[in-house]
């Protein structure tokens, strides 16, 4: 999530959790990276989000945020473990980024290391160690624009994307990086607000209750999480970034492969 102010994500997170072992096979722990006045807070937890007592009061505990990183894990490399539970953070540019993957990449270990390791075993934080590796080698100790950034992780995750599937979200708590492979969707909730219904749990929300006029809310998941609203697609190769609910860069491929 992107919101222009601090805002809750009880209800989309309710949807979200529900997939995590109940109506999703993704069983295998869930965390979350909140940011609010780019400070972060983050919680980890290796057992199904859909049995999870930490999860349920997440669901019902209004923590309002700017920017929001969950994750829900099926794990394909690397044990059902805390180490291994997304989202994974790290230090650059005087600032936390955190970072959630979604997917499988061959060969990860050909991802050459000089001083930022995993903590962990997946290939997923093992990816973001070699992104963060990349961006300090082109951009040494200053982050640069933000039309600079997206260019050049845009090109990191083509490069990670011929490695397998990589959907990945990145945030240092003021933009939010989505990059797709198969599956991403994103939808921008802003007034005249309506109801919304969600997909994985029989709860319903009017926004407009909810909010106020001036609020722009962009939420962005692997499927939709409501059944009554219009949701964007994303493409293969395709990265959006978000500042305050808004799109404010854009890389789209002119002829993306077929998935």
């Amino acid at each position: 999530m992107s919101a222009n102010v601090p805002t809750d994500i009880c209800f989309s997170f309710s949807g979200l959790r529900a997939r995590g072992g109940r109506t999703g096979p993704h069983k295998d722990g869930w965390g979350m990276a909140m940011y609010r006045d780019n400070q972060v807070w983050a919680i980890h937890d290796p057992r199904p989000s859909a049995d999870s007592d930490m999860a349920d009061v997440m669901s019902r505990t209004s923590l309002k945020c700017d920017i929001v990183i969950s994750h829900i894990r099926q794990a394909n490399v690397g044990h059902v473990c805390l180490p291994n539970t997304h989202p994974f953070s790290r230090l650059l540019w005087d600032t936390t980024w955190s970072y959630a993957h979604n997917g499988q990449l061959d060969t990860p270990q050909s991802l050459s290391l000089l001083s930022h390791f995993p903590l962990g075993t997946t290939d997923s934080e093992r990816a973001f160690c070699w992104i963060i590796e990349q961006l300090i080698a082109q951009f040494g100790d200053t982050m640069p624009t933000v039309q600079e950034l997206t260019k050049t992780l845009s090109e990191l995750c083509d490069r990670l994307r011929a490695k397998g599937v990589f959907n990945m979200m990145l945030s240092n708590g003021q933009y939010l990086f989505c990059y797709c492979t198969t599956k991403l969707h994103w939808i921008t909730r802003r007034a005249p607000f309506k109801p919304a219904t969600l997909s994985d749990e029989d709860m319903t929300v009017d926004f407009k209750e909810v909010t106020t006029d001036k609020d722009v809310v962009t939420v962005i998941a692997t499927q939709p999480l409501t059944d009554n609203e219009s949701w964007q697609q994303m493409e293969a190769g395709e990265m959006c970034v978000f500042e305050a609910g808004e799109l404010v860069a854009h890389v789209k491929p002119e002829t993306a492969p077929e998935a």
